[in-house]
């Protein structure tokens, strides 16, 4: 059934447009870009800026054109001098409240505020400085720093950790002219439910919410010539780096990036696809072995540590149900710090492993109490003290960070030769590559599960029932006449819908992939900013792509991998790779 359509005039000229929609969304569609700074399509709808204001025939004021509905017949003036210095005005109250520190700001190069400044010609405030900018700032969480300075109230960053995460970590408090963003009882991201997803950080239109930068102490230990420094890389890293120095949304820079990497310094630059083939393994291996012992199903992924936490709040029954297998990023660095140290021979303590990753809630996974194995495989071997405990991933760098770097260095990216990760752990699978995007862990499992279990090659390897931005994807797949139920849900509002049905013990699913972000990690919260869903289809393209031309596709044939087992961890779920490649989870 067609949608009803009413006729409206917008700046004399006259169109139609579906009925009911906000005028904001009318102008968008013929053509007409209405400045906003607090909207967000689907998300935030909070009318808090005040910037997109609009005439309309016969009204009182000027409306609000995200929040008001076209009518039929309705007249609306989107660039009257009246709309035009009612818009300015607006502005400069807002930058009257805001530091005036753009040179030094993380934000500078992304800052709505300032963009939109400049393209409604704002070139000087006539109010004076509102505010004195003496807020403390929100340092207790290892991923996220908060500069209450820098606010302007737009309400974002509230609407998608309430309408997205439905985690409810932060909100409005006071009322008036005293109005601010905080957490509960003013104590801090560290201290609350808040679980480091950093979705809040990519809708921010401002510097308010920033990552925890992790560059200086990089830096530092690329200079100590007593360290040796290893780098490890994510998968949906490639397919949005390039975006920070220019290149298209999507753009597969996986041989740029490695040369980068090389020439800033590090000893050795691996891939965390090498791992993410090892987690496969591991987490393939617990699948089949829940399914033939009639364990705890379904099982569910454990790969992004943001569902993680979200999981130990608000789902502690549900614990037993989640893989025990770390992360990629962690299992790289405990075998970093004792399989490939004890190769070369190397002091672990003498080793800095550095991962780049798209997300800001692995800074908080790399400080974890549990995700330190190996010191605990040498603490005996190196009669070592407890107060010499050292960390299996040493520092966490988001993809802007690690552009920052790069462009610091005065590195010409876009010009660089492609070349090659170093082995070992620079060797990886079509499968680990696809981890990046929502559905790809999935993928990757039921690559390798059904091979193992058949003793069969697949004949099709793609499954594409699992792909694509929609946040539930359900499907049914025979492995040789054996029905199993699987289900991939990307942001945590959605992964509630799974997750009430197997706290109620109805959960049809054997197997379930849970990724924090929208779209996955190619989504997540380190990544190039904006990150909208059009560029995140864009780089699933290229994870895709990238894993179409590997030649393996399977963990399971990662030679690498296989000559791991063969040399230190014997066999997948051995007492070796339990120790150091799994984990425990508890409610907190």
């Amino acid at each position: 059934m067609a949608e009803k359509k009413v006729t409206i005039k917008i700046d004399g000229r006259q169109y139609q447009v579906d009925a009911g929609i906000s005028i904001l969304k009318a102008c968008r569609q013929v053509g007409i870009d209405i400045p906003t700074i607090c909207y967000l399509d689907g998300v935030s709808e909070e009318a808090a800026c005040s910037i997109c204001v609009v005439e309309v025939k016969n009204a009182k004021t000027l409306m609000r054109s995200c929040v008001t509905s076209v009518s039929e017949g309705m007249e609306i003036a989107t660039a009257t001098d009246r709309v035009r210095k009612a818009r300015r005005l607006n502005l400069e109250l807002l930058l009257a409240g805001h530091p005036k520190d753009c040179f030094v700001c993380d934000r500078n190069q992304t800052c709505e505020l300032r963009r939109i400044a400049y393209e409604m010609g704002i070139r000087d405030v006539r109010f004076p400085k509102a505010t004195k900018f003496d807020m403390e700032l929100d340092q207790t969480s290892p991923s996220l720093i908060r500069d209450p300075n820098k606010c302007i109230l737009c309400r974002r960053c509230i609407s998608v950790c309430a309408n997205v995460q439905t985690v409810h970590a932060i909100d409005a408090t006071q009322r008036g002219k005293l109005t601010r963003i905080s957490t509960f009882m003013d104590k801090g991201l560290g201290n609350v439910e808040c679980v480091n997803c950093g979705q809040c950080l990519m809708v921010c239109p401002t510097g308010a919410i920033i990552e925890n930068n992790a560059i200086s102490g990089v830096w530092q230990a690329l200079a100590d010539s007593r360290k040796y420094v290893v780098v490890e890389t994510a998968p949906a890293v490639r397919a949005a780096i390039g975006e920070e120095f220019g290149m298209p949304a999507g753009s597969l820079v996986t041989g740029k990036m490695a040369a980068a990497l090389r020439r800033l310094g590090f000893d050795k630059v691996f891939d965390t696809q090498f791992s993410a083939d090892l987690t496969i393994m591991e987490e393939g291996f617990e699948l089949i072995d829940r399914i033939k012992s009639k364990g705890a199903l379904p099982l569910i992924t454990s790969c992004s540590p943001g569902w993680i936490k979200f999981a130990e709040h608000f789902y502690p029954k549900v614990l037993e149900h989640i893989s025990s297998c770390k992360s990629p990023q962690q299992m790289f660095g405990a075998v970093a710090k004792t399989y490939y140290a004890e190769k070369l021979g190397i002091d672990p303590r003498n080793m800095t492993v550095v991962s780049i990753m798209p997300c800001t809630a692995k800074k908080f996974e790399a400080v974890r109490s549990e995700m330190d194995s190996a010191f605990d495989y040498w603490k005996q071997k190196m009669h070592l003290k407890d107060e010499e405990r050292f960390p299996d991933v040493d520092f966490v760098l988001t993809t802007r960070e690690a552009a920052r770097m790069i462009k610091e260095t005065g590195i010409n990216f876009v010009s660089l030769a492609d070349e090659r990760f170093d082995e070992p752990l620079g060797v990886s699978t079509g499968a680990a590559v696809i981890f990046g995007a929502t559905g790809g862990v999935m993928e990757a499992a039921l690559r390798t599960a059904y091979e193992v279990l058949t003793g069969k090659t697949l004949e099709k390897i793609d499954f594409e029932t699992v792909r694509g931005l929609k946040g539930i994807k359900t499907a049914e797949i025979d492995i040789d006449g054996k029905k199993l139920k699987v289900a991939v849900a990307s942001s945590l509002g959605n992964a509630r819908v799974l997750l009430d049905e197997v706290q109620k013990g109805v959960s049809p699913y054997a197997f379930i992939e849970i990724m924090t972000c929208p779209g996955g990690c190619l989504g997540g919260g380190g990544q190039p900013i904006p990150t909208t869903d059009e560029i995140r289809q864009k780089r699933m393209d290229a994870i895709y792509q990238e894993d179409r031309n590997m030649p393996l596709r399977k963990s399971h044939e990662n030679p690498a991998v296989t000559a791991l087992y063969k040399e230190f961890m014997e066999k997948p779920l051995s007492e070796k790779s339990h120790h150091l490649l799994h984990t425990h989870y508890a409610p907190r």
